[in-house]
């Protein structure tokens, strides 16, 4: 420890020992006291410490430490005054412990009280953030700065704060365990509802104005407009479809936009960032007349069509009718992708509702155009089978058009139940065209169409009351199928087989027995013959009845009148074989 004499004044160029010698040997400490601040003088800076003058005994030594700054950079000089705290003296051994930082800190919370008395505003920087919050260096002095008190709304990226300055609010001192708790949010709050009176006395509709994105939701952009939010709603943003407001702003980004509208007792605000451009919409129907052809790009694709951007601002709906002539789609990612290049043709265009109807099939000839006049009806073709079903065969014309055979226009005569009894895919038939339906696009042929309907001579053939021949080849709890020549079948009812009533046909007829009816019904255009089993024994029986006094009379002997033993048993053995027979 060294001790510093003071130096008696010369007189006239001499030392006085005597002072000196006075004053060493009665020192002045002056007021010196233990926890308080003082000022002292710079008087050497070794390389671990600092010595600093407070008018003691001797100087106190200060660790160099507590005059570096956080980048290692030493901030005073011989010969500075500062500030120190006086940590601890001892007058007996002349000896004092004096502390820099102390002092500063000292100082520090003196400045904090009186801004925390006062209302006032302090500067710190954020240094780390921690549990609940972060740590703020108030030049110096560490506070606490609540997550809560950061900002008016939920910081994103708690981390960016880090490193950056702000002004705070002191909110609590506790000087002894050397607490104090700070807030941000407290100052944007006053500095909002500040601009927020000003804001509401000059906003209105149609003004424009200039606002930071504040947050970014899949439906719209909050703008800070200076102590007022507004929403900027996505279909505000542009002209043109976007899927998400991120594709055109960002959190920060400062923007021009026009008030669309103002609820002053809500405080509500929508903005619009399109109403600051031209519309394209105006005078699109000049731009886009109906029947015109353009080219586009393909910007969405959805489950009814895909959107073209005729130009910026400017998108038109082809739908997956449009698509194809002759193509079935189930999805219009069939036909184009996302980003391709389409040339369309103008269908329709609805200004008031901003739509624009268009055909890409438009571009090409209409093939069912050119089948029609190809293959009028009743144009024989030759084609190969594409496609079987239960309903029918499918053949193909053209490219993309193919033609249907009904099951039911095969044959005339024979009964089909799948076509595939008599067709496979790949073959190819002969058939006439019967119907071209360009609107339903619908073109229908016809096999049996080739010959001519055997029906058409079944009414002069089997004429209502002749009898015919024929097999039994189906039988119904209704009645007999029989045929009477290769696909021509005519019917008799169950109320036709007998006079008695039959439950079942079953029980007395086989298939593949051949029977004898009457025609009792005949119908080219209804296809239809009606056969009678009963109407035949009927008049069998009356035609029986009829020669039957002939016989009786012949059996009496010469007056006809009598009728031996031999004519009785004859008799009644043939009336019960008729009744067998029925």
């Amino acid at each position: 420890m060294s001790v510093k004499p003071e130096q008696a004044p010369a007189l006239e160029g001499e030392i006085n020992f005597e002072s000196a010698l006075e004053k060493y040997l009665n020192p002045d400490f002056g007021n010196l006291e233990e926890n308080s601040i003082v000022k002292g003088e710079i008087v050497r800076i070794d390389a671990d410490s600092v010595l600093v003058d407070v008018n003691f005994k001797s100087e106190g030594q200060i660790p160099i430490a507590e005059f570096t700054d956080s980048g290692g950079k030493l901030g005073v000089s011989v010969g500075d005054k500062v500030d120190v705290f006086v940590v601890r003296k001892n007058e007996q051994e002349g000896s004092i412990t004096l502390s820099y930082e102390k002092a500063k800190r000292m100082q520090v919370f003196d400045q904090l009280e009186n801004v925390l008395e006062n209302g006032g505003i302090c500067t710190g920087r954020i240094v780390r953030r921690i549990k609940g919050g972060y740590t703020v260096d108030l030049n110096g002095v560490e506070a606490f700065l609540p997550g809560s008190h950061v900002d008016l709304r939920p910081v994103p990226d708690m981390d960016a704060l880090v490193n950056k300055e702000y002004e705070f609010r002191v909110l609590k001192i506790n000087r002894r365990r050397s607490n104090v708790i700070v807030s941000r949010r407290v100052l944007l709050e006053e500095d909002r509802d500040s601009k927020r009176q000003g804001l509401l006395t000059t906003l209105e509709e149609g003004q424009v104005v200039c606002g930071r994105v504040k947050n970014v939701t899949e439906y719209g952009v909050f703008v800070d407009l200076g102590g007022l939010d507004g929403l900027l709603h996505i279909t505000d943003m542009s002209w043109k479809r976007i899927r998400h407001p991120k594709e055109m702003v960002s959190l920060g980004q400062e923007l021009k936009l026009k008030v669309l509208s103002f609820d002053k007792e809500n405080n509500k605000v929508s903005l619009g960032l399109k109403q600051m451009m031209d519309d394209p919409w105006r005078d699109i129907n000049a731009k886009f007349p109906i029947g015109a052809t353009f080219k586009g790009k393909i910007t969405n694709l959805v489950d009814y069509g895909a959107f073209v951007e005729m130009e910026s601002g400017v998108e038109g709906l082809v739908h997956i009718s449009e698509m194809s002539w002759t193509r079935k789609l189930r999805h219009p990612s069939q036909m184009v992708h996302l980003g391709d290049e389409a040339e369309v043709v103008v269908l329709g265009v609805d200004s008031s509702k901003k739509r624009i109807s268009l055909g890409m099939k438009q571009i090409k000839e209409n093939p069912w155009e050119v089948v029609a006049v190809k293959f009028p009806e009743g144009t024989i073709l030759e084609g190969e089978i594409k496609n079987i079903t239960e309903f029918g065969i499918f053949i193909g014309i053209e490219d993309g058009i193919d033609g249907l055979i009904h099951v039911s226009d095969i044959s005339w005569t024979k009964k089909i139940r799948h076509p595939n009894e008599v067709y496979k895919v790949g073959d190819v038939v002969q058939a006439k065209v019967l119907t071209v339906d360009q609107e339903n696009e619908k073109f229908t042929l016809g096999i049996k169409q080739l010959q001519e309907d055997p029906w058409g001579y079944v009414p002069d053939k089997y004429p209502e009351g002749a009898v015919i021949n024929g097999v039994i080849t189906n039988i119904t709890d209704f009645g007999l199928f029989v045929e009477v020549q290769e696909g021509i079948e005519g019917l008799v009812h169950v109320s036709e087989i007998s006079s008695k009533k039959i439950k079942s046909p079953a029980e007395f007829y086989k298939e593949g027995v051949t029977i004898e009816a009457k025609v009792i019904h005949v119908s080219a255009e209804e296809r239809r013959l009606g056969l009678s089993i009963k109407q035949l024994k009927e008049e069998g029986e009356e035609q029986r009845k009829k020669t039957t006094p002939a016989r009786e009379g012949r059996a009496a002997g010469t007056d006809g009148g009598g009728q031996n033993l031999g004519d009785i048993l004859k008799q009644k053995l043939e009336e019960s074989d008729e009744e067998a027979g029925d």
